[in-house]
């Protein structure tokens, strides 16, 4: 289970990482795929973290 979350948290860096070159290539599409997807990223993350925290 913790490799999941280290991939979550490594997509979720990389999509960060993706909001930074947005704003150097001042790409509003980018901007925008990458913020929706640090909040899916993460909502996903917590859920889990929320599942697997009840299941103990």
């Amino acid at each position: 289970m913790n490799g999941v979350f280290l991939i979550i948290a490594f997509l979720t860096a990389l999509a960060i990482c993706g909001v930074g070159v947005a704003i150097g290539e001042k790409s509003l599409l980018i901007f925008i795929i990458s913020i929706v997807s640090i909040f899916i990223l993460m909502g996903f993350g917590f859920s889990l973290k929320k599942k697997q925290r009840e299941r103990s």
